[in-house]
């Protein structure tokens, strides 16, 4: 059996309920953040649907440095509407989706490494990086944008199990 056999469902689950909240943040909710050291809801938002991009980039490379020496940085992009960012989400699923069924075993094995500026900041097995990373890094960030949805009193989906504003 492939690895990805096992996370291709729970990829699709995810995914599925991901895009749920994603859909529902109005662009005039953008620059919306509960706290002053919260992300703003929009940025949020970005992180989430861009994190599918990097569970690619884990599959196809052996690194990746969001500041390289003497390279520019990693910097997301720029959304101004609900339809770029499911877009942009959409997008990153599909591609995110294909490479991770299209993996063998010994890919998933290999090693892959986190640097920045040059520094290792870790180095994991694929499959380590794509279920604690990619997989597990969406579902708290979903979380915390659930919570966002709540208090701008924006129905929130059902994700696990009913929510207050949706039965399953």
């Amino acid at each position: 059996m492939k690895i990805t056999d096992a996370l291709l469902p729970e990829l699709d689950q995810e995914l599925a309920t991901t895009r749920k909240c994603l859909a529902r943040i109005p662009a005039d909710k953008f620059s919306y953040k509960p706290h002053p050291k919260s992300f703003e809801m929009g940025a949020l938002a970005v992180h989430i649907a861009t994190m599918l991009g990097w569970g690619e980039t884990t599959l196809q490379s052996d690194s990746f440095d969001y500041a390289p020496v003497g390279g520019e940085p990693y910097v997301p992009p720029v959304i101004k509407t609900n339809a770029e960012l499911l877009a942009l989400f959409d997008k990153g699923a599909a591609a995110f989706r294909a490479a991770l069924a299209a993996a063998e075993n010994d890919t998933m094995m290999k090693p892959w490494s986190l640097l920045g500026g040059g520094k290792v900041m870790f180095t994991m097995p694929k499959v380590a990086v794509i279920r604690g990373m990619i997989f597990n890094h969406i579902v708290h960030h979903r979380g915390q944008l659930s919570v966002y949805l709540r208090l701008c009193d924006i129905p929130v989906p059902a994700i696990y199990g009913p929510s207050a504003d949706e039965a399953n």
